[in-house]
Order: C-alpha cells, then structure tokens, then sequence
C-alpha cells in the first residue's frame, strides 16, 4: 500500500496518542511524512548490519568457491580445515544415507526385542562407569576456549534477534491486523522508539561482549580477585583462607566497576531517549539517587545473600545443589515479603486510593471473586516515567494492590476494573506459585550442573587460577557454560508465561470484562509506545507476554 493512501487512511482513524482535537488533516499528513522518513531512514548502525550481511555472504561464496577448487587436498593443504572438511562431505552422504536408515529400523527394532536382557545389562554397566567417564571428560576440556564460544555464540544469537526486529521497525505500512485500532501516525511513532532503543541496545551488547572478551582472554579475574586480596588482608588482616570475605569484596567491587561503565548508557537511555520520546520524567538529581540507593542495596543484600550461598554449599558436600535450593527459595520468599515493604518505599510515594468510585469498583471486584484485598495504593509512577502498570502482592489472606498514577490517567474506570481481573486471574489461576515452582526446578538444574564442574581444576587453572579454586569464580565461569541451557529455558519460561497471560485474559473476559480489556490493552500499548507488529522469532525469544494483535484475537474469540 502507497504512504499517500495509508495517510488518506489515517485521516478517518481515531485520533492517535497526544494529538490535539484542532489539529488538521494536513498537520497529521506532514507529521506522519515527517515520522516515515525517521523509521525508513538507515542510520549508521543499519550500515553496519549490511556490511555484515555482505561480509559474511561474500565469505560464503569464496568459503563454497574454495572448496570445490580444491576439493580433498583441503585437509593436506590446511590441516586446521580438516574438521570443516570433514563435516561437510559428510552431510551428502548422510542425507543419501537416510532412506537406507529407515529401511533397517524394523530390523534394528526386532534386534532390540529379543537381545532386551543383554541391553539393560550392558546399560547398567554404563551407568555404573558413567560418572567416571564423565569426570574424564569434564578434565580434558578446553574451558577458555568453550566459554568464549558460547559467549560468542549467545550473543551472536541475540544479535541476529535484534537485526530481525529492526527490520519490523522500519516498515511504514501497518499490517491489516492493526489497522482497525492503531492509526498510521500510533504505529510509526511506536516504531521510531524501538527503533532507537534497538539502536541502544545493539551498542551497548557490543560493548559488553568485547567487554567479557577482554576480561577472559586477558586473565582480568583474577588480578581482581588477588587485589581484592590483597586490600582485605591490608585492611582487616584476612588471609586467603577467609574466601567468603574475599568473594563478597570481590562482588562489591565488579558490581560497582559494571554499575559505572553502565552509567553513559543509563544516561543516554533515559535522557536522550525516554526524553525524546516524552517518556522520562526524572531529574539528573533523581537518576543518581536511585543509582546510589540501588548500588548501596546491591552491595548489602547482594553480600547476604552471596555469603549465605557460599556458606551452604561449602557447609554441605558434593550435593550441595539440594540445600541450595532450599537456601534460595527462603531468599526469594523474604525477597517477596521485604521488596514492596521497605525497599521499594525508598524509591517511589505509596498512598491509599482515596475514597471515591474507582475505589469502590476495586473493592466490589475484589469481593465478586474472593480476592482478601486489604490495602488499596497508588504509586507515584509519573515521578520518573510515563510508562504505566499495576500489580498486587502478598501472602495468604493479606493481599494488597498497587495501581500506576500513569495507569490511572490513561484509562477510564472500567479499563481499570478489567486489567485488574486480569491480575486476579493470575491469582485465582495459582499462576505465581507455578511460576515459583518453575523456578525452584530450574535452580535445581542450575546448581545440578555446577556440582559437576565446580571442583574441576582445569576450569580455573584455564582461567589462570592456578593456586586457589574459588566458588564465586567457578559459578561466574559456569554461567557461560549454561548458556545454551539458559536460552532453552528462557524459551520455555516466556511460553509458559504467554499462556497465563492468555488465561488472566480469559479470565478477566469471563467477568464481563472483554471490551473494555480489549480497550484497556489497545491504549496502554499506544501510551507505552509498544510494538504491536514484533518479529514472531524475536517476540517468542524475548517476550513473556504475547503480542498485542495475539491477545486481542484471543478475547475477542
């Protein structure tokens, strides 16, 4: 579809986010020019990405042009080409190979049948010399060398997400899906903030990859970790036998180093950025404050609970991993009870909802569905952003909801009501405990795994750690050895959550809620400037909730 018609088409939408009544046909038409010449335009970073795409196309080619040249002098020639070679003259003859494989499966079947006693035997036999062979071949690998990759694969992953996404960003054309409900005008407004928060983060994930990098590859830990030493036997007299002071110094001190290298992006994000976009409502004044309350935080429920963790599994043996989720679990309990309590008073004002009818059509809802509702707060959001939501916490009968002073200036009384018995079907649906209970099996997997390495030498001799094992620095490598294990699960985790948000929704439709959720949604997403035609790989990546067109669809079935 040509612009001129989707501005024609515009004219007869609704009137789109902060556009005065008086304003004409015309100014929005020069508005909208003016935004689709931002979301087309390629800045540099788009150069960049083509001149990868063309990069990695040209070596490619001459990658194909060189092999067929020289075909099976490739391992004579380069010894170090062998593997390639290798794995790429065996895929033909794999595929080749397949119909002959399905062929012989009844008779490899039959085979299994009558030799089943011989198999278990054998079975069992390797279950018994399994933690051997494990424990020699968790010996012989290449840590550095598999951290690094791993890492660079993660980021490579995330990366190409990320180039997915913003070319959905550039387009100017809304799908059919969205234009019954957002204006030209919404969604390209929407598109030129993504697009620059895209721009954000795609430099700051370079920065931290070649930031790791450097870290690794120059043996960066430990001079940390013997300077950390080195301070706490020169303050407090503490040898190296005293590893849990050692590692809470440690934490502090790359916790604090991160925290300031971050700043300029922090900075730019919020006033450059969200400010642009008429989203930041904070000072300088403000920003720092919370930066330094949020540090000084870190550093002394961090160092708690750090020392706690490390405490546990040096307390408990090599099955560490089964009172470490114990340990954790109490943590994210206290963590539930203490944050909305005292922490985050000291960020944001909490005042109850004052009596009137919203109040009241809170309280009647709470009581339609048994919800033990016993504090009703407004927070002032607005102090820092124009961005807007709604939660509800604590345990048992004493129940409390929390609503956005941005929430509620941008809906109507009914909007409210229904993104509340969304949170309710939440509750009504144990979806937090499950959620819990989720993360109490992948921490399982989590320290399961890292009792398998945690006391291999080669791990931190690798990384230069020739004379002290450190668990805090053994758990810090781990994590990238996790990380194709940590991209499945955050795969199924956002899966699991879309399909509570798609059951809050229901539920809330099931109130008599439909139209004004589906209301509610539609202008929260336009407020916030949220995409509302995503990438389907990205969104499914990196989204916990679905798509807005998903769950309008949904409520409206």
């Amino acid at each position: 579809m040509s612009e001129k018609k989707e501005n024609a088409e515009n004219a007869e939408n609704t009137a789109p986010v902060n556009t005065t009544p008086e304003k004409t046909v015309l100014e929005r038409n020069e508005v909208i020019d003016r935004l689709s010449v931002i979301v087309k335009s390629q800045g540099p970073i788009d150069d960049i990405i083509d001149g990868v795409y063309m990069g990695v196309l040209a070596i490619s080619l001459l990658v194909c042009i060189f092999f067929a040249l020289l075909g099976t002098s490739v391992p004579n020639i380069f010894p170090v080409l062998a593997p390639v070679y290798d794995l790429v003259y065996k895929i033909p003859g794999l595929i080749m190979g397949m119909p002959q494989i399905v062929m012989n499966f009844p008779s490899k079947m039959v085979y299994v049948v009558t030799n089943m006693s011989e198999i278990i035997v054998e079975a069992k036999g390797f279950l018994l010399t399994f933690p051997g062979i494990l424990e020699e071949f968790l010996s012989q690998l290449e840590y550095k060398k598999i951290i690094l990759t791993f890492s660079w694969a993660a980021y490579l992953w995330e990366a190409y997400l990320d180039v997915r996404q913003r070319d959905m960003l550039h387009k100017i054309n809304r799908p059919k899906a969205i234009k019954s409900f957002v204006s030209l005008q919404s969604f390209l407004e929407a598109n030129a903030y993504g697009l620059d928060k895209s721009s954000l983060k795609i430099v700051q994930s370079l920065y931290e990859q070649i930031k790791t990098t450097i870290v690794f590859q120059f043996d960066i830990l430990p001079w940390i970790w013997q300077a950390t030493g080195k301070i706490m036997e020169s303050i407090f007299g503490y040898g190296p036998e005293y590893e849990i002071t050692q590692s809470v110094l440690f934490f502090v001190s790359t916790s604090v180093m991160s925290s300031l290298t971050n700043i300029p992006f922090d900075l730019y994000g919020t006033f450059v950025i969200e400010e642009k976009h008429g989203f930041n409502k904070q000072s300088i004044g403000l920003y720092f404050g919370d930066f330094f309350k949020t540090l000084a935080l870190t550093g002394v429920f961090g160092s708690l609970v750090l020392s706690g963790l490390l405490w546990v599994i040096k307390m408990t043996g090599t099955r560490f991993y089964l009172y470490v989720m114990v340990f954790m679990m109490a943590v994210q309990f206290i963590g539930i009870t203490i944050y909305p309590t005292f922490i985050q008073p000291l960020f944001n004002k909490f005042t109850p909802l004052e009596e009137g009818e919203l109040r009241t059509a809170i309280e009647e809802l709470a009581t339609r569905v048994d919800f033990p509702l016993k504090k009703l707060y407004v927070v002032d959001g607005s102090k820092r952003s124009g961005h807007s939501n709604a939660y509800m916490y604590g345990f048992f009968k004493n129940k409390r909801i929390v609503l956005f002073d941005t929430l509620i200036k941008q809906t109507n009384l009914e909007e409210v009501c229904a993104i509340l018995a969304h949170e309710l079907g939440h509750w009504k649906m144990s979806h937090v405990v499950k959620m819990l209970i989720f993360g109490q099996l992948q921490l399982f997997v989590i320290f399961y795994l890292f009792s398998l390495v945690v006391a291999q030498r080669k791990m931190y001799s690798d990384f230069n750690f020739t004379t002290s094992q450190p668990i805090l620095i053994g758990f810090t490598l781990y994590q990238y050895l996790y990380q194709p294990v940590d991209s499945l699960v955050t795969f199924i985790f956002n899966k699991l959550s879309r399909k509570h948000e798609f059951e809050a929704d229901a539920y809330s439709k099931s109130l008599g809620y439909a139209k004004p959720l589906r209301d509610g949604l539609i202008k929260l997403h336009l407020e916030n400037k949220g995409n509302v035609n995503p990438d389907p790989l990205y969104s499914a990546y990196h989204y916990s909730h679905p798509p807005l067109v998903e769950r309008l669809n949904a409520i409206e079935q």
